[in-house]
């Protein structure tokens, strides 16, 4: 089971957020966000309307993946 970890309002504010596709509510509300295969994850969005429950994989941030460790690493340029 994926560790619980939180979101700051600032990274919320940035995901788009789908439009229900059945009643056409304004926006759906991320309910859930989840560690997905490397470098992706899972946004799952519920109508407030109808309660209809949607999960899409997306991209996630490639400045917060593993490559960011290995670029603060001992590895350096050529001189």
């Amino acid at each position: 089971m994926p560790e619980y970890q939180p979101v700051s309002s600032a990274d919320i504010a940035a995901i788009e957020r789908p439009r229900c596709p059945d009643c056409r509510h304004n926006r759906m509300l991320l309910s859930k966000l989840e560690a997905g295969p490397s470098g992706f994850d899972y946004r799952t969005f519920e109508c407030q309307k109808c309660g209809r429950v949607e999960t899409t994989v997306v991209s996630s941030d490639p400045m917060k993946s593993d490559v960011r460790g290995w670029l603060a690493g001992e590895l350096k340029r050529p001189v």
